[in-house]
């Protein structure tokens, strides 16, 4: 398996422990008032680290979307190997940057990490246009 298609397998997973600790944190906050049956009507009312979480793993889904359709439209056109490679594992390191810097409350830096994952899709898709050709 190539390097974006391991980096795609990251990407994928990576919401999947944000849930689970976000769980537990729904749990402190709420005791035994945390809702399963509707969870996402109790989100709203998260605060502070929870609710940054809550955001980041959301957040996460949908680049994960983004990601998926630029790493297989490379792969599929046969983008260069290397770059590709490249531009994923930068994307990997900039969504982890995201998660972190949600978490820190620090929302210029998150942005800016939101960007450059951003600018790594676009990268792709260059790629795949370069592929192509």
């Amino acid at each position: 398996m190539t390097t974006p298609l391991w980096c795609l397998v990251l990407i994928v997973l990576l919401p999947v422990p944000m849930a689970m600790v976000g769980a537990g944190l729904r749990v402190r906050q709420y005791g035994s008032d945390f809702d399963n049956k509707t969870p996402r009507k109790q989100v709203g009312e998260l605060e502070g680290v929870a609710a940054r979480l809550y955001a980041a793993q959301s957040n996460a889904w949908e680049a994960a979307i983004l990601f998926t359709a630029a790493v297989a439209v490379a792969h599929l056109a046969g983008a260069d190997a290397a770059a590709s490679a490249t531009a994923s594992l930068v994307f990997v390191a900039a969504r982890v940057a995201h998660l972190v810097l949600y978490l820190l409350d620090l929302d210029l830096l998150r942005s800016l990490s939101f960007g450059v994952a951003l600018v790594c899709v676009l990268r792709l898709f260059q790629l795949a246009a370069a592929g192509g050709a």
